[in-house]
């Protein structure tokens, strides 16, 4: 049974490729989301990704700063590349933001972060976009060789209410301004999404936009279809959050572990056709677990863990 066959009306589907090759290819280099809390319940993260992953830390409010610092040293301890998230909305001001950089730099050595609105409503302080962090210098004061930047394949209504993509096209624009005179490397790291066709779309139309900044494209690895489905209501996820409901009529599918395996399929192919050259990079959001979304990306191809590494609880 296909998994993510999908198509809207008037598209047209590549092929995907018989063998992993394709795949094998697309999630070389990949990167992957923890949070403090799920990456506690892993005894060794050796024993599952290939050594110098880049791992995004999510900072979802209320998380302290002790426990963030705490988890990107355990990474970088274990031979991995933290990348911190840095939730605008999050931080109350200059001397906040000024500390965080300290502390993850000097207690876990940190040069890379994810620099993001935030999930929250009301602002606790004076920042509200990842645009304003920027400007405020520090991130290249301190020498960050790697700055981030969230992308919406299937836009944000946070950003515009309309269901349009105006303002947050404007906002990547600026960005990509921004980043042509920062020393640090840039790169898009985007929302989930369940559908190819519609991110090859949208990464066309950033590369139109004169928006250069490399794609790194988010992908929801193995989980329950319930899991994704409450995650994509939850994020914002609207298009291709078609392809779970469809699913979903069919009972028998309930009981299947659903994974990402014919979207990259389908995604590699398209690039292998000229579509796309702008997605660099696959990031994975974990959301059924980090021992099986590293189990898929090995059976697939991708670089095995380090071995004589220890066995995860």
């Amino acid at each position: 049974m296909a998994l993510l066959s999908f198509r809207k009306p008037g598209t047209t589907r590549v092929d995907a490729p018989a063998s992993h090759g394709g795949i094998a290819a697309l999630i070389e280099g990949y990167s992957i989301e923890v949070m403090p809390r799920t990456a506690a319940k892993v005894e060794d993260f050796r024993a599952l990704l290939p050594a110098g992953t880049r791992v995004y830390i999510a900072h979802i409010d209320g998380t302290g700063i002790d426990d963030m610092v705490a988890t990107a040293r355990r990474l970088r301890d274990e031979g991995f590349e933290p990348m911190p998230h840095f939730p605008a909305r999050s931080i109350p001001g200059p001397a906040t933001l000024a500390d965080w950089i300290r502390r993850y730099q000097t207690e876990a050595g940190v040069k890379q972060g994810l620099l993001l609105g935030g999930g929250i409503a009301t602002p606790r302080g004076e920042y509200h976009s990842s645009m304003q962090l920027l400007e405020s210098g520090l991130f290249d004061d301190a020498g960050f060789t790697h700055l981030h930047v969230a992308g919406h394949p299937e836009g944000n209504r946070d950003i515009d209410p309309d269901g349009g993509e105006a303002e947050v096209m404007a906002a990547l624009r600026w960005k990509q301004d921004f980043a042509n005179r920062s020393d640090a490397q840039f790169a898009i790291a985007t929302q989930f999404a369940f559908e190819a066709a519609g991110a090859v779309a949208w990464a066309e139309r950033l590369a139109a936009a004169g928006i250069e900044m490399p794609v790194h494209l988010g992908i929801a690895g193995p989980a329950k279809l319930q899991t994704l489905i409450k995650f994509a209501i939850a994020c914002g996820v609207g298009t291709s959050l078609g392809v779970l409901q469809k699913r979903a009529k069919d009972v028998t599918k309930l009981l299947v572990p659903f994974e990402p395996t014919e979207l990259l399929a389908d995604l590699a192919a398209r690039k292998a056709a000229g579509a796309a050259s702008n997605i660099e990079r696959i990031h994975f959001f974990p959301l059924g677990g980090i021992a099986a979304n590293a189990a898929w990306a090995i059976a697939h191809g991708g670089d095995a863990a380090q071995p004589a590494a220890a066995s995860v609880a």
